[in-house]
């Protein structure tokens, strides 16, 4: 190719974005211009909502794309910096055929570039493991908050209950991996004895929960300005907030009536 096929493949056309099937492996180089601008890709949409694992999109990914479980789980930890939370929840549309390593490769440099972006348009510089910090926050946050007016109270919550030694206790963090939909029961927190469990261990997890929003990753690092130290999902789905543990009580007792 030379500045010559540059002014030529105008004549032709435009190439489109992403992958393509030329179909051969031998051809002339008009043929090649013209099957550039030409070729048509075969894409599948898959989407990662916030606030899902990696674990079921992965599931989502081997079942729509046909690829091997196992093979995007090597991919992941061999691309990867954290086993949770870096790929960003987004709607991608990927070529059918495409192995599971490039998907991976696709996937994780795409979202990084998106996680560096935010880092340093929020603090001006890219620290990977407090930026992943916020990113954990932002995650318990996704999975806790009834919407996103109480995603900065919530994460206000966490912080407070951080600052004076208090487990987190959040039913939230235990949603990770395959227990993203599984109801959180008093006999899971007992039998969990994973960094996850926020009942038994004071502080956050080692990494994010699941996926996060760009609305829960705002709140994670500017929380609302509030004391509450403690939430419970009221009758209409909203959370009642609050800093006392008397009133969290009858809070409590209000909605179990």
């Amino acid at each position: 190719m030379n500045g010559i096929d540059r002014r030529l493949l105008p004549l032709f056309g435009y190439p489109q974005r992403g992958w393509i099937d030329i179909g051969r492996t031998k051809l002339t180089k008009a043929d090649f211009l013209y099957r550039l601008t030409h070729a048509k890709a075969a894409m599948t949409r898959v989407t990662l909502i916030p606030g899902e694992t990696r674990v079921l999109f992965f599931d989502q990914l081997s079942e729509k794309l046909g690829l091997d479980r196992e093979k995007l789980e090597k991919a992941y930890r061999l691309y990867a910096p954290f086993p949770e939370g870096v790929i960003w929840p987004d709607t991608y549309y990927i070529p059918i055929g495409i192995t599971e390593k490039d998907l991976i490769y696709y996937l994780v440099g795409r979202s990084m570039r998106r996680h560096r972006r935010l880092a340093e348009k929020f603090f001006g510089i890219y620290d990977e493991k407090k930026w992943f910090r916020y990113v954990t926050i932002a995650s318990i946050v996704q999975k806790e908050a009834a919407d996103e007016s109480e995603m900065p109270i919530v994460s206000a919550v966490i912080y407070n209950r951080i600052k004076r030694g208090m487990p987190l206790q959040m039913d939230g963090a235990l949603n990770y991996g395959k227990y993203s939909h599984v109801k959180v029961t008093r006999k899971r927190i007992e039998e969990d004895r994973s960094r996850f469990n926020t009942y038994k261990f004071a502080g956050l997890p080692p990494y994010p929960v699941g996926s996060v929003s760009l609305e829960a990753i705002k709140a994670a690092v500017k929380p609302a300005d509030v004391d509450y130290l403690y939430f419970v999902k009221g009758r209409e789905g909203k959370h009642l907030f609050t800093k006392r543990y008397k009133t969290h009580l009858r809070n409590i007792k209000s909605v179990n009536k």
